[in-house]
């Protein structure tokens, strides 16, 4: 089978295209045919090294945690999936060597989830690292809810910061199908677009406006929860429009590693920094965040695609390094691998 791999860490040239056997689904695995695999920023840092001081945790990767495609196989002990089965794959080169940029790739069956009704590849294979991290996101905050359904937001206020990112756009999908009032900051007008097209009902544009006065013109109480890529840029933003007993929940450090905050202002308020970093987030947590995330796809929810304000930007599986670049130089959308 065809596989990109790289047995190095660098920039996207240490990826090249090879032929591997085909992988034995062992005990309580299951083997996927891989149709799609999707590409997020974890991918090509940890292809950099940055995850792991630099160093080779295998002889040799595959890259990519997520992915979607068709279950070929299942191992000895595997109950509730079977050969034919059109699946979304999570968490495939967390702690392990072989990601979904091939195209078979063999699992433990908790990481292969079946894809609800007629949802596409394209869509399953945008779930794993944006919509389970958003779901987290979504669910952090003292009180709960510690699930998502119909309701479970009704009256809550969500800041979602970049909202044109793929957990951004994936948090406001979910959290205006739990019922929240969702407002989102954006760099352009091209990016307000896209926002306002995954669902969100007030659009900040931080480059045009002062931020803070806009929000706070929204949400005269505050905001809730904070849905934040940004923390070291965006910690005075947060402060100005936390509601009282508002959590700000980060999952990513763009813009600087470290960030300052004013002790007594965050106090006076009672607010709440979470951060999280989904591979590690409770067994039990990302469970629930499963099932939650199926029943929104199944719901119509979850959307990708110009119309729904992820636009996809698509390469074939010799052109990997290509598609790791693209997502390391920011572009806007979710970009995919098409494998099968």
């Amino acid at each position: 089978m065809k596989a990109i791999v790289y047995s190095q860490t660098g920039g996207p040239e240490v990826l090249r295209l090879t032929e591997r056997p085909v992988p034995e689904p062992g005990p309580g695995e299951v083997r996927v045919q891989v149709k799609v695999s999707g590409v997020n920023p974890t991918d090509w840092k940890s292809r950099q090294g940055a995850t792991t001081g630099g160093k080779m945790p295998f002889p040799e990767i595959v890259p990519n945690q997520d992915g979607a495609g068709i279950v070929d196989a299942v191992g000895p002990g595997v109950t509730g999936l079977e050969p034919g089965q059109r699946v979304w794959l999570w968490e495939s080169a967390w702690q392990r060597p072989d990601g979904t940029a091939q195209e078979y790739v063999a699992l433990p069956a908790d990481h292969v989830v079946p894809l609800p009704g007629e949802a596409s590849f394209d869509l399953g294979a945008t779930l794993g690292v944006p919509a389970l991290t958003a779901h987290r996101a979504l669910t952090v905050a003292e009180g709960g809810p510690a699930r998502l359904a119909p309701g479970a937001l009704d009256g809550r206020a969500v800041l979602v910061a970049g909202g044109a990112g793929a957990v951004g756009h994936a948090a406001i999908e979910l959290a205006r199908w739990a019922g929240a009032e969702v407002v989102t900051t954006v760099s352009s007008d091209e990016k307000a677009a896209l926002a306002q097209a995954a669902g969100a009902q007030h659009i900040v544009n931080y480059r045009a406006e002062n931020a803070a006065e806009a929000i706070r013109k929204i949400f005269p109480d505050g905001v809730d929860v904070v849905v934040e890529v940004a923390p070291a840029v965006n910690a005075k933003l947060n402060e100005a429009v936390l509601a009282s007993n508002g959590t700000v929940a980060v999952y990513a450090n763009n813009g600087g590693e470290e960030m300052t905050v004013t002790i007594r202002s965050h106090m006076t308020v009672n607010a709440r920094y979470q951060f999280l970093l989904l591979y590690t987030v409770p067994k039990a947590a990302k469970a629930q965040a499963i099932e939650d995330v199926n029943a929104a796809v199944a719901a119509g929810a979850l959307r990708v695609g110009e119309e729904a304000g992820m636009p996809l930007h698509r390469f074939p599986l010799e052109r990997t390094a290509d598609a790791h670049a693209a997502v390391e130089s920011g572009v806007v959308g979710k970009v995919l691998i098409d494998v099968g």
